[in-house]
């Protein structure tokens, strides 16, 4: 207890919440994809207070459900969405319509099933979609909390991305996922590079993060010759899964607790670093349609 109490004093020395100094910067909108190798490894609970996290600096916050089969963003916002993605591209709804406001400070864009067979729209249909998700570049960031696993969706939302955080817990199948995600997402998107950021979900010490953390990186180094990141590590806290029961985030329900500092802790982290590409909404749409450049 005593070891995770220093570790909590020194992640909150780094934590940097001054709103003035974080909006002097000015970039194109960030957009960040969330995804693991596998189910139940807290990825969306990680996504939405990730996203609140950054709505605390000051920033214009879209968070984006983009697991099309299994969807629960909206349940831990306690949100029921009347207008999802397919509204947009079966042209019944503008962008703006199905952006949803939240009580935490942020904007909610709902997934939906029929969205991945955007692969079989119309040129007509998919300009109009472009046009649409364009109006969502005066964000600062863009959360996108893809499926699990290596779904065709779920690498098209990777590969458009600016930056990828792979989540993982220290469970010996979870980690071997996480590992067969970053090859396949390092295999099979070959044009450009991915920046990929690991982070270590339910830890029960700084030390089992960083241990983690230091042994997949050196696997991933060794078989695939790709340089992969550490983020950062949340602990395993009974206050997520009760977060999870209120459907209130946890970052709001206690912003003091050890996974809320934690995650503070990995925003700052992300907001001192610029990512290798990012371009914005434009280069987004253009990655994920698969129009050149």
């Amino acid at each position: 207890m005593e070891e995770q109490v220093d570790d909590l004093r020194e992640l909150m020395k780094d934590v940097s919440f001054n709103k003035n100094e974080q909006n002097k910067k000015n970039h194109n909108t960030r957009i960040i994809a969330i995804t693991s190798g596998k189910g139940g490894v807290g990825k969306t609970n990680f996504a939405v207070n990730m996203a609140i996290a950054y709505a605390q600096l000051g920033k214009k916050v879209i968070l984006i459900d983009g697991d099309l089969g299994m969807a629960n963003v909206n349940v831990l916002l306690n949100i029921v969405p009347a207008y999802n993605m397919m509204h947009v591209i079966n042209k019944k709804k503008t962008m703006k319509e199905i952006v949803m406001d939240t009580e935490f400070g942020i904007k909610f864009i709902a997934g939906a099933n029929g969205f991945s067979k955007i692969a079989n729209l119309s040129v007509d249909e998919l300009d109009y979609f472009a046009q649409q998700f364009s109006s969502l570049g005066n964000a600062d960031i863009i959360i996108i909390d893809t499926g699990a696993g290596i779904a065709n969706n779920v690498l098209q939302f990777v590969a458009a991305a600016d930056e990828v955080f792979v989540l993982t817990t220290p469970e010996p199948t979870a980690i071997t996922d996480a590992y067969g995600m970053i090859k396949i997402i390092t295999t099979e998107i070959v044009d450009r590079t991915v920046d990929i950021k690991l982070i270590i979900n339910r830890v029960h010490s700084a030390d089992e993060g960083k241990r983690i953390s230091e042994r997949m990186i050196n696997i991933v180094g060794q078989f695939l010759g790709y340089k992969v990141d550490y983020l950062g590590f949340v602990y395993e806290d009974p206050i997520v899964q009760a977060s999870v029961i209120r459907q209130k985030p946890f970052i709001v329900v206690n912003p003091t607790s050890k996974p809320a500092v934690c995650l503070k802790h990995i925003v700052g982290k992300i907001e001192n670093t610029e990512p290798e590409y990012n371009e914005g909404v434009s280069s987004f749409l253009k990655k994920f349609l698969g129009k050149k450049k």
